[in-house]
């Protein structure tokens, strides 16, 4: 996938990359999912660019700040074994659900902001989460939408309180059906383009 063309997974963190722990402050507190780390790589060797995006409510709440949500994604990138360009952007909406901003999942803000930072078409991406608030704000934008099992996603999955385009136990799956999914996307346009 060259880099025109280069396509984006936008990912949740707490419950999809990471355990959820409660309004985490702490970096030492940063326990990745069991394959997080094989399935992020996987997307990255395929070519794909990827984007936390992450609603944060404990900073609007006074839990924790802006330096100790820094740190615990240093942390992470850390747990990951990458560098600082592991993640094309991290966006995250520091707003309790109160303030009704344009940034709190499920609305779209912090997508079409990424969208605009990196200069992708939302539409021609992925969004991952664990929970129904992942799965709609990928549905208001038209990308592709995935729930993953972890975190809340099993539970998300049984109660039917979202509809994803695709349910997966973990990240390695999710990459697995992101890479086969884009493969056929493009044999079917190789063929149409042959016509």
């Amino acid at each position: 996938m060259d880099k025109l063309n280069k396509k984006y997974v936008l990912l949740d963190r707490d419950g999809t990359i990471i355990v959820n722990k409660h309004y985490q402050k702490d970096p030492d507190d940063t326990e990745l999912l069991p394959n997080a780390r094989e399935g992020l790589e996987k997307l990255r060797n395929a070519g794909f660019g990827l984007v936390i995006i992450t609603n944060q409510s404990g900073i609007g709440r006074g839990k924790l700040s802006r330096a100790d949500l820094a740190a615990i994604h240093r942390r992470l990138i850390q747990e990951l074994g990458g560098g600082d360009d592991f993640f094309d952007g991290i966006y995250y909406c520091p707003h309790v659900p109160e303030d009704d901003c344009y940034c709190r999942k499920p609305k779209p803000g912090l997508l079409e902001l990424a969208a605009f930072d990196l200069g992708f078409a939302v539409p021609e991406s992925y969004v991952v989460g664990d929970r129904e608030i992942d799965v709609e704000v990928g549905e208001a934008v038209g990308a592709s939408t995935i729930l993953v099992r972890t975190g809340y996603g099993r539970e998300v999955e049984e109660k039917g309180l979202a509809d994803p385009d695709y349910v997966a136990d973990d990240l390695l799956d999710t990459a697995d059906w992101i890479i086969r999914r884009e493969q056929w996307i493009e044999s079917v346009t190789h063929v149409r383009r042959r016509e």
